[in-house]
């Protein structure tokens, strides 16, 4: 019997569950652009939200990156790819409950943990399993071309959703058909992880016997970084879009076709950063992000001001400038590879990757839950500049973190 399996084992071929796992992560990213990506305006038509209010819901929406370091090591004995199945069942649970009933706020706020647990589960496990199905000689491209994919599809997506809002099949009305169509894609993307556990087994597993919690002092550079990223990210995910949606009054169509450029461009800029990574290090790459948001954070900052007091009214050229600086900021969050090959080049032992990048993102994450609500009281009481100033702050940190990095992967 053992010498069938191990048979069977050999028989894999890893360019099919590759290829399985990427038809995966594209509904992953078709899903994402069905649901998260307007979740701001969501939160702004059905419930009103102030600025203090959308720093609160951060609270439920970011807490399950928190708490999966503890469900991810609970799940252990299933593997990477089952708990990957289970994630995708969470956020299709979650979000069809926001797509056909309008609960109360606090009852929202309940569904909406539901779905961000199964959207944060998947994080480090989607991460995990692509580092497990890459050679290390190339792990830069192959984690490139995965992130892509994504990119590709949560561009289709946004494409759909811009259009859908315009000739109004999509509101957020009930049912929100929207999220509805989010539902399905989440659910797709289980059912092929589920085909791609029954075709490869434990492969993209990485080892079966895993330790369930990893901290290690030789890995304390990598959480410090992701300590930073996780306060510049939360800025980045609500209050960059915040500025649009609340100071300028964009609706979920113009979020949307936002999204889809910034997803066109991430379809090319994923595998150039992949190759960057393979050709000039972790290091310099690292550096020039941290740079590049240093500038794109002051220029936010003194736009803001601007906007906020009305200094200034956008038209035509400045519009066109709000627009650039948005694009630019999502790029940041195409440069999440970059941390999770610098784990798995630190990495004493395989089986230590999946529950540090779990633990990466739990510090993350306690930092955005922190920096939300703080930033929201910022932004209430002294403008928003100051919001931005703090995100620049954090970009230096990172850029001074990266200084030490050794490229070794």
């Amino acid at each position: 019997m053992e010498e069938n399996k191990t048979i069977e084992k050999r028989q894999v071929n890893p360019e099919t569950v590759l290829k399985i796992f990427l038809i995966a992560t594209a509904f992953v990213g078709l899903a994402g652009g069905f649901s998260d990506s307007i979740l701001a305006n969501y939160f702004k038509e059905a419930y009103g939200v102030n600025a203090a209010q959308r720093g609160f819901i951060e609270l439920p929406r970011e807490l399950p990156g928190v708490l999966s370091f503890f469900f991810l090591a609970w799940l252990s004995f299933l593997g990477n790819v089952r708990s990957a199945v289970l994630a995708q069942m969470l956020g299709a649970a979650g979000l069809l409950v926001l797509g056909i009933w309008r609960p109360s706020y606090a009852v929202m706020l309940i569904f909406l943990f539901v779905f961000s647990t199964g959207v944060h589960m998947f994080i480090p496990l989607g991460d995990s399993i692509g580092l497990s199905l890459a050679q290390k000689i190339n792990m830069g491209r192959v984690m490139g071309r995965i992130n892509s994919v994504r990119m590709a599809f949560l561009m289709i997506s946004g494409v759909l959703t811009f259009i859908g809002f315009r000739v109004g099949w999509f509101d957020f009305e009930l049912p929100a058909r929207v999220f509805i169509v989010g539902t399905a894609c989440f659910f797709a993307a289980s059912v092929l992880l589920t085909a791609q556990h029954r075709i490869g087994g434990d492969f993209g597993d990485g080892p079966v016997e895993r330790t369930k919690f990893v901290f290690r002092k030789e890995y304390a550079r990598y959480y410090l970084i992701c300590a930073v990223f996780g306060g510049r990210k939360q800025i980045m995910f609500v209050y960059s879009p915040w500025v649009l949606i609340d100071l300028l009054d964009f609706k979920a169509d113009t979020i949307s076709i936002l999204a889809v450029i910034g997803s066109l461009i991430g379809i090319f800029f994923m595998p150039v950063v992949g190759k960057w990574i393979d050709c000039f290090g972790i290091r310099r790459v690292m550096t020039a992000e941290a740079l590049a948001f240093v500038a794109v954070y002051v220029a936010y900052g003194f736009l803001s001001r601007w906007v906020n007091t009305g200094a200034v009214v956008l038209t035509g050229l400045g519009m066109m400038f709000v627009y650039l600086l948005n694009i630019v900021d999502r790029m940041s969050a195409q440069f999440a590879m970059v941390r999770s090959i610098y784990m798995r080049s630190l990495a004493i032992a395989p089986e230590d990757v999946t529950p540090s990048l779990t633990l990466g993102m739990a510090i993350d994450h306690v930092v955005a839950i922190v920096g939300s609500y703080v930033c929201g009281l910022v932004w209430f009481r002294w403008g928003p500049e100051f919001v931005f100033m703090i995100a620049g702050a954090l970009s230096l940190a990172n850029l001074i973190a990266a200084q030490g990095i050794k490229d070794n992967y």
